[in-house]
């Protein structure tokens, strides 16, 4: 292949030189930020030759073109030598020319995503707990009622710490420091002094700045903007400090600095903007409670497709955080999640292709249950018809909900397995017609999908030449082995829809128990990634493989990998190619699960799992005919 002819054709199709603001790659793909996304275009793009797919994701434009997208950068970078950096990401700070939704919505994902496995746990505490007390099988004065009743409002009642910490990592300053703010609003010497303020009218002062008599337990906006700010005061505090000293005073300066001015100014502040979105929250359900769930619940996938529905939950923390409940956007999510289940399982049961349907199967059920990524990305998008039949159907759903006035108490992942958390308040009625939506959502969205659905054929309805031929060929079976130890799962799971929607090839992905990649076939390393993140392997049969260890690891430029070989070596199954920092990875914030990938599936008739649940090294993992 031409790769510089192929740099060429991708860069017209991007918007030229112009329009590139950034740029880089990893295993896979080259990585944009385009100045205006508008320019490109991208189905052209995708139908260039040695470009396998196109996805506009977290605010970058990134183009797939698979192992040989090193070849591709070279040429590239060429051309646009002032916008690129090198693969691991490192090069000169460049202005942010993404608009400022985007920028936005990048921000507010990269804060609220780490933490939602605590709020979702502490959610579904209290959907549990308030299933015991419905069906009096605790008494809420007991201790058991108690016990529980605090652990589940701990993430809750902490939540600035929780956010202090994420918030300085998407800020890029102290996390430490951040959640030393974080206990600051929180620490119980302060929650007295505001106590005491409020009952003898007498203000707290420092310095004879006036400190406002304001709570921020459960607060969500305060902290945020607070760890914003210091992100401002940490560069400077640097600069300002003596080098001898910088260890003392550099923490000291924004500490206090932040502090004071956190407490005096920009608390007060956050509190009174989210008091102003819950009211208007509060008027908008009072005068037309149907129009956000049913907007939310008939949107919900295009706005996962793109990222945006990560600047939705922060709203609905915010409605149960101020007023104890969120009637807009948890209800409108449960009927479009749910929907989207519907619609995979109508085409399970529809579909004559045992490949579709067990795809549409599994992934329906992980759908209702949550977790949309697999259905909308395998089935729904690719079929287009389940697509619509989600988006009606969660959108009766929402409106029914918001007719109803529905409310959440809890939160977690939307979805069946979290109905508890419509429980609360004095009556169950939240939770009926919560239940209620949802089985509407589900029972349109199945129909519809299930009357317009039709398997992928040719008119006259016979396998395609291409099935055809092969069918006829690859008759012998090549077994390529486990790379690492750990859960082996369906790829549609990964949260990627490169590797979601076999753009790269087939394969399956493992859950890591062990950090440790050794090589699956007997045969020649291809290329290896300086970071470790990923490599490529070509086996004696002609398999070529692509282990790509954990999702972006690509940005930690190598940080916790310890590459134990190197391109062109020889290896057999079992010889160690690498060693990785598993739990250091995971704290850094990344999701370790590895794709294991057949990037020439294309030369098989068929790529089918030879293993389930748990593998170790060297077992059989997947069967190529």
């Amino acid at each position: 292949m031409d790769y510089k002819k192929l740099a060429e054709e991708i860069l017209i199709k991007i918007g030229g030189e112009e329009n590139i603001s950034g740029l880089t790659h990893c295993a896979t793909r080259l990585r944009f930020n385009l100045k205006d996304e508008g320019k490109a275009q991208t189905e052209a793009l995708k139908k260039v030759n040695g470009v396998m797919g196109v996805i506009s994701k977290g605010g970058q434009y990134q183009v797939v073109i698979g192992s040989d997208v090193a070849s591709v950068y070279k040429p590239l970078t060429e051309m646009c030598e002032h916008t690129a950096e090198d693969e691991s990401g490192s090069g000169k700070d460049k202005k942010d020319d993404r608009k400022i939704v985007a920028r936005m919505v990048d921000t507010l994902s990269g804060i609220f995503t780490p933490i939602l496995p605590a709020i979702t746990a502490a959610g579904m505490i209290k959907a549990i707990l308030a299933l015991l007390t419905a069906f009096s099988l605790v008494d809420k004065t007991g201790t058991t009622y108690q016990t529980l009743n605090f652990m589940a409002d701990a993430a809750f009642y902490f939540l600035p710490i929780l956010l202090a910490n994420s918030a300085a990592k998407k800020f890029k300053c102290n996390p430490y420091l951040a959640m030393m703010l974080g206990g600051m609003l929180l620490h119980p010497d302060f929650i007295n002094m505001v106590a005491a303020s409020k009952e003898s009218g007498e203000a707290i002062r420092i310095f004879l700045l006036p400190i406002t008599n304001a709570g921020y337990s459960s607060s969500v906006l305060p902290i945020i903007l607070i760890v914003w700010f210091m992100s401002y005061v940490e560069p400077i505090a640097d600069r300002i400090s003596p080098k001898p000293v910088k260890f003392f005073t550099k923490p000291l300066i924004t500490a206090i600095v932040t502090g004071i001015v956190g407490l005096v100014v920009i608390g007060p502040i956050g509190t009174i903007i989210s008091n102003l979105i819950a009211s208007g929250v509060h008027s908008l359900n009072n005068y037309c409670s149907w129009l956000v769930p049913a907007l939310v619940g008939a949107f919900t996938p295009l706005l996962v497709m793109t990222g945006t529905h990560y600047g939705l939950i922060p709203i609905g923390i915010n409605n149960r955080m101020t007023m104890g409940y969120d009637t807009l956007i948890y209800p409108g999510m449960l009927g479009s999640n749910v929907a989207q289940g519907g619609a995979a399982l109508a085409v399970a049961f529809k579909s004559k292709k045992s490949e579709i349907k067990q795809l549409a199967s599994s992934a329906g059920i992980t759908a209702v249950c949550g977790i949309t990524e697999p259905a909308l990305y395998g089935i729904n998008i690719r079929f287009k018809t389940p697509l619509y039949a989600s988006m009606i159907g969660g959108g009766v759903g929402g409106f029914l909900m918001g007719i109803l006035n529905v409310k959440n108490y809890s939160g977690g992942s939307p979805g069946f397995l979290t109905l508890p958390s419509y429980l609360g308040g004095d009556t169950l009625t939240s939770f009926y017609f919560a239940c209620a939506g949802a089985a509407v959502s589900v029972v349109i969205a199945f129909i519809i999908s299930y009357v317009l659905y039709k398997d992928p054929q040719d008119e006259d309805g016979k396998m395609s030449a291409k099935d055809q031929l092969k069918d006829s060929t690859n008759t012998k079976t090549i077994f390529v082995a486990a790379p690492l130890t750990g859960e082996a799962v369906s790829l549609e799971t990964v949260n990627d829809p490169t590797f979601a929607e076999g753009i790269l090839g087939k394969g399956i992905a493992i859950q890591p128990s062990e950090g440790r990649v050794v090589s699956p076939v007997n045969g020649t390393i291809a290329t290896i990634f300086e970071t470790g993140h990923a490599m490529g392997l070509v086996s004696e049969d002609g398999a070529e493989i692509l282990i790509h260890v954990g999702l972006d690891t690509v940005n930690l430029n190598g940080k916790h990998f310890h590459v134990k070989m190197k391109s062109g070596d020889t290896v057999k199954v079992g010889d160690c190619i690498l060693e990785f920092d598993l739990e250091a990875i995971k704290a850094e914030g990344y999701d370790v699960i590895t794709p294991v990938i057949i990037s020439n599936h294309f030369n098989y008739s068929s790529v089918d799992a030879a293993a389930e649940g748990h593998v170790k090294t060297g077992e059989p993992l997947l069967r190529l005919h």
